[in-house]
């Protein structure tokens, strides 16, 4: 067993951003563990075709370490795994890892953390970061017969690249953020390409376009120029989308008509038009941006169907109206588990209790990256901190500061949230949730049943005063400590 100040889990921008964080203030004594063999996170994991971020790249990336080199105005995977990992080689971060270490479990006593891996081994920390993220275990909806299907069959975030669907008939199950990028690609190629959809997205058009050498050029040279451009991308998501999540009439009819706009434009057969307009709020589900999408739908090589699935057979198919599809290959673009969070990982805090079993109406945390009874533990991209109209990495800075702050009023001791500030936080968000359009609608991966477990309940700006600015009597110290502050 090794001693650190820190373990954390997961090399994504949450678990690098907060590494590279603690250097620059003189922390050096962590380590991170990451279960595959590289860092990305699932910038790593996710290589189907056409996969790129739905942020603008500008945006998509830390404010401390920016990138005038992106090729797209939103960036394609293969650049975002560059940039992590050029990230990784610049800050000297590659020497804190340890690669192929799956954690399975961390347990809690008196003032320290035992991380176990899969392997093994054991770390010993004072505090404990989970940076696993929100979406990264694979979900495959449970479809009658799926195991007696004969081709090729995978999930989107495990892309068997070794199956080319060239002039094949191929099945894409599912129309959400991976799906809207995978098929216009699919469809390319396939014979014929059978879309399964069971809810239509609210999407608009996002204007993609390559940067020239003269923007790339600008953005070396003079980086307030980028600054002032990160700015306006940030203003677009908090000033028009978080206005329509809220429900802002004028913007969610703008939305509307957009929508329908790119519809008509690219959809010519009146049926599949038909399927294609959501019946549920505008932001109630993410809104989808896409220059592709509907085009790829447009073609005469593609079926939507809307019927649900009743069975999986050995050559495809079978739709609810008892229509047969037959397919060389089946493609589950079918989202991830979402809840409960650090899903594989078997946490116990304060008297053995179970992360799990404290979490099992729902997951909550305050401020989404400490709950009660688990001391030390802090959650990068935990409950309730998700976002429908900004970039993640945003937010993920925030968290940084937080922890910094709650670690450097630690010292050596123990930090810990109090209960009822805790439970005043997520009453506060839920009824807050409540009014928004992510509780208009009875099933989305931001849900837990009844409960919005994923989203922040506020906007940006909100989010990162919060959290940047943390209200230390909600805490209880190992210690006393002499500078508390007020600010909320």
């Amino acid at each position: 067993m090794t001693s650190h100040k820190l373990v954390i889990i997961g090399t994504g921008f949450g678990g690098l951003g907060l590494a590279a964080r603690l250097r620059e203030t003189g922390i050096d004594d962590f380590i991170i563990l990451e279960k595959s063999d590289g860092v990305g996170g699932t910038w790593r994991h996710n290589t189907y075709p056409g996969a790129e971020c739905d942020i603008a790249s500008s945006l998509y990336s830390y404010s401390f370490a920016p990138n005038p080199a992106w090729d797209f105005k939103w960036a394609k995977q293969p650049q975002i795994l560059d940039y992590l990992e050029g990230f990784t080689k610049d800050r000297d971060l590659y020497r804190h890892i340890r690669f192929g270490a799956t954690v399975t479990g961390a347990v809690y006593d008196k003032g320290r953390w035992t991380v176990t891996t899969a392997g093994g081994k054991t770390y010993d920390c004072q505090f404990f970061v989970s940076a696993v993220g929100q979406l990264h275990h694979p979900s495959i909806p449970n479809i009658k017969g799926k195991e007696t299907f004969k081709g090729p069959n995978f999930h989107s975030a495990q892309w068997d690249h070794s199956v080319d669907l060239t002039d094949k008939n191929v099945g894409v199950i599912g129309v959400g953020a991976s799906a809207a990028q995978l098929i216009p690609e699919v469809a390319k190629i396939a014979k014929h390409l059978t879309v399964y959809q069971r809810t239509p997205n609210w999407m608009i058009n996002k204007h993609d376009r390559p940067y020239s050498k003269f923007e790339k050029w600008l953005a070396g040279k003079l980086p307030f120029m980028a600054k002032l451009y990160r700015g306006g991308l940030w203003c677009q998501g908090e000033f028009f989308i978080w206005p329509v999540i809220k429900g802002a009439k004028i913007r969610g009819a703008l939305v509307r008509k957009l929508n329908a706009l790119e519809i008509k434009k690219h959809v010519k057969d009146p049926e599949k038009r038909s399927k294609l307009t959501p019946d549920y709020a505008v932001g109630a589900k993410r809104i989808l941006l896409s220059d592709k999408y509907y085009p790829a739908i447009g073609r005469d090589n593609v079926t939507l169907e809307t019927q649900s699935i009743s069975e999986i057979k050995a050559g495809g198919i079978e739709t609810a109206d008892d229509k047969f599809h037959a397919h060389d290959v089946i493609v589950y673009a079918t989202g991830f588990f979402s809840n409960p969070f650090l899903k594989n990982i078997d946490v116990r805090g304060e008297a053995g209790r179970a992360l799990r079993e404290h979490w099992k109406d729902g997951a909550y945390a305050y401020l989404g990256v400490t709950t009660a009874g688990f001391p030390n533990m802090f959650i990068l991209y935990g409950p309730n901190t998700n976002t429908g109209h900004t970039s993640i990495v945003y937010k993920l800075e925030a968290q940084f500061e937080h922890i910094l702050k709650l670690m450097d009023k630690t010292g050596d001791g123990t930090v810990e949230v109090n209960d009822p500030a805790e439970t005043a936080f997520n009453e506060e968000a839920q009824e807050k949730l409540s009014k928004l359009a992510w509780a208009k609608i009875d099933a989305s991966w931001y849900k837990d049943r009844e409960r919005v477990t994923n989203n922040w309940h506020g906007g940006s700006t909100e989010f990162k005063r919060r959290l940047e600015n943390p209200i230390f009597d909600h805490f209880t110290f190992s210690h006393p400590i002499s500078d508390k502050s007020t600010t909320a």
